[in-house]
């Protein structure tokens, strides 16, 4: 599939982005080893040059991933040495783009899970790419309790949206800015496997009237039937993992979901998915914690009764798995903030030229590092999209 590229390009394309952005802009003497490296590992980048074809990546047998990782560790090197002899001023001007590399990097990581996972899934023998970790559930189809779905309110208000400025965001996180947001109530955690099941149990897929007129036509195009990776053997769901093939826990968060489904789901379900604003305003109390890259699980985790640590009488105002497990689906058009203008030059390319055709994911996945993620921060997808760890959150608006 043309979104998924080798792991190695991966490797050498953020190894490109410190030797365009970086050494070539204050190296005046450096010269690239292999000039050709520019066109192959340039992601989308127009104003740094010509590019090869996003869909070839896959067919790309030079350089070898030896190659590539000595193409890494020169560049690296010729990084190591232009910091060690900068001064303050060098210094101060260099900080913000290595900054921006190294985020920049930590998607690419993300993207290594997600592509990984796909290639794997073409495989009919279902490898393993790491083995599950006992996360003390037992096997099954329905390994452990999923808390209560509860619906928490909020009233009107108006909030600022938008990162503060202190420490690294994107530029399509800003600039900061009021907005009214209306009163909402907001799901206290994602829709489960089980939850969706009954949506696919109920002709789900075969009901245009719960569908968007164009994911009605892409449902039938592309003969969906269940979230991707999603498989029917002797009347039992299975799902390919990281760890392999499973049977479904009901209990998990739904995972692999188009915003389209995501969409008709919760029009199924009597709801709607939720405004980026009212994700932000319902996160702003939510600790950065929960099942990220890090727990090296690969994979949405359930969250049950008994794991979570607030008292009862408070238990219908608690948000579960905003950060972490899966992407969250927001209706909202990915879309400039009032007053943002993308910086001048191929870094202005980052995220400005994608605000088209595309919707807004917040929280954080299983495959992203915590280290990277923010309240604000502002994932985007176009609306087929299933490949990444995307799923549903739910919002109603006051009765």
């Amino acid at each position: 599939m043309p979104d998924v590229s080798p792991t190695k390009w991966h490797l050498a394309h953020t190894t490109w982005f410190f030797e365009t952005f970086v050494l070539k802009k204050f190296l005046p003497r450096y010269r690239a080893e292999i000039p050709e490296y520019a066109y192959l590992f340039n992601s989308y980048y127009n104003a740094a040059g010509d590019m090869h074809r996003r869909d070839l990546r896959g067919l790309i047998s030079r350089p070898t991933v030896s190659e590539a990782k000595r193409y890494r560790a020169s560049i690296d090197s010729h990084v190591d040495d232009l910091l060690s002899n900068a001064d303050e001023d060098l210094l101060n001007e260099i900080e913000p783009i290595l900054i921006l590399g190294i985020h920049h990097e930590q998607q690419h990581q993300e993207l290594l899970i997600t592509d990984i996972k796909h290639v794997f899934a073409q495989n009919p023998l279902h490898p393993v790419f790491r083995a599950a970790k006992n996360r003390g559930l037992s096997s099954g189809t329905l390994s452990s309790q999923s808390s209560s779905l509860q619906f928490i309110d909020f009233d009107e208000a108006v909030v600022a949206i938008g990162h503060d400025g202190r420490g690294f965001a994107y530029d399509n996180e800003g600039p900061r800015h009021r907005a009214l947001v209306p009163a909402f109530s907001l799901a206290s955690r994602p829709v489960t496997n089980g939850e969706y099941i009954a949506f696919i149990e109920d002709n789900g897929y075969q009901r245009a009237e719960f569908w968007l007129s164009l994911g009605w036509i892409t449902v039938n195009e592309q003969r969906w039937n269940a979230p991707l990776y999603w498989t029917k053997r002797d009347g039992a769901w299975w799902n390919f993992t990281l760890s392999g093939l499973r049977p479904i826990d009901q209990s998990e968060p739904g995972t692999h979901l188009s915003y389209f489904e995501a969409d008709a789901y919760a029009n199924w379900a009597g709801a709607r998915l939720p405004t980026e604003f009212e994700w932000e305003r319902a996160a702003l109390d939510c600790p950065i914690e929960g099942n990220f890259v890090e727990t090296e699980l690969f994979h949405p985790a359930a969250v049950s009764e008994a794991k979570t640590d607030v008292s009862t009488d408070h238990r219908d105002r608690f948000l579960q798995q905003m950060f972490g497990d899966v992407w969250e689906w927001t209706r909202s058009a990915y879309s400039p903030y009032p007053g943002y203008r993308a910086v001048p030059g191929a870094l202005g390319e980052y995220n400005g030229k994608f605000m088209c055709n595309q919707y807004v994911l917040r929280g954080g996945s299983c495959a992203t590092s915590r280290t990277h993620i923010r309240r604000t921060y502002r994932n985007f997808f176009q609306p087929e999209k299933r490949w990444q760890f995307t799923g549903i959150r739910l919002a109603r608006d006051p009765e």
